[in-house]
């Protein structure tokens, strides 16, 4: 899909957590007829957390014809999109290892990396993408402490799991990248504790590069703007979505695969001296 046949338009619509792309109108672009790789990932072994739909499925796709095998980590419930992920990297040549399971989970974060081992050889690029968030119109005196344990949960202790279990099995040359947001500078007040939890990614994924530096391994970051996966309908009241990612100067929401070349240009040699870094793909909003 082309830049000139991306949709600005998006219409009221909305479904239950977690959100399935089949349901979404327009579906998004992962990149599916457009991403043509050249191999600057051959022979990397991927984890990608949330890699069943949205962000993760367009970076699942791009790694894999770059050359990457993928481990795709999800939800129990969102099997059917994790196989259609599955699908499209097996299509190019890659193998595809489907992990279910919940990442607020400690002991599923050990499965998690325990199969890369056992399934792909071994860990070279860990992308923690894996997020949960809840349009709440009362700002704070509408987030429950559940929904604040969610949140904290499955983006900032996942992440943090992931990183600890990961990093005795990443050799030098090996990347992490974790997918923090706009919102970690600007937030907004109905979605507080999500802004607060990416605002957490960004500085721990600054102070992990300086602390993993010494083993060859790179850590950074890709601040996301509005981008038109499953979460938004799923997420944010249905009348609020028709018209989603219209504030920024481009003036629209971006499509998933507009995001996935970020994430294969940290993971690749091209971002051999990069590290500590957010890389905001973001529509022409300011990140900071």
């Amino acid at each position: 899909m082309d830049q000139q046949n991306r949709p600005t338009d998006l219409p009221a619509q909305e479904q239950p957590h977690p959100g399935t792309t089949g349901e979404m109108t327009p579906e998004p672009d992962h990149g599916e007829q457009s991403y043509r790789g050249s191999g600057r990932l051959e022979g990397h072994r991927a984890v990608i957390t949330g890699g069943d739909s949205g962000i993760g499925r367009a970076v699942a796709i791009a790694f894999a014809r770059e050359g990457a095998d993928v481990l795709l980590s999800y939800l129990p419930e969102e099997q059917e999109d994790a196989e259609t992920t599955a699908g499209w990297v097996r299509e190019a040549g890659r193998d595809a290892v489907l992990v279910p399971g919940d990442v607020r989970e400690e002991e599923h974060c050990r499965a998690i990396v325990a199969r890369a081992v056992a399934d792909l050889g071994g860990i070279d690029l860990l992308v923690n993408n894996a997020a949960f968030q809840m349009s709440q119109p009362d700002g704070l005196l509408g987030i429950t402490t559940e929904q604040f344990d969610r949140v904290l949960k499955t983006n900032v202790y996942a992440m943090f799991w992931l990183c600890k279990l990961a990093v005795p099995v990443l050799g030098p040359g090996s990347s992490i990248i974790n997918t923090s947001s706009i919102q970690a500078t600007q937030p907004s007040p109905h979605l507080m504790d999500y802004a607060t939890s990416k605002g957490a990614i960004t500085t721990f994924t600054r102070a992990l590069a300086q602390d993993v530096a010494d083993r060859g391994i790179r850590v950074n970051s890709v601040a996301p703007g509005p981008v038109w996966t499953p979460l938004i309908p799923a997420t944010i009241d249905g009348d609020h979505v028709e018209g989603f990612g219209g504030q920024t100067p481009l003036g629209r929401a971006g499509q998933p695969a507009e995001l996935a070349p970020a994430y294969v240009f940290l993971a690749s040699a091209a971002a051999s001296y990069i590290t500590g870094e957010v890389l905001a793909v973001t529509g022409g909003k300011l990140f900071g």
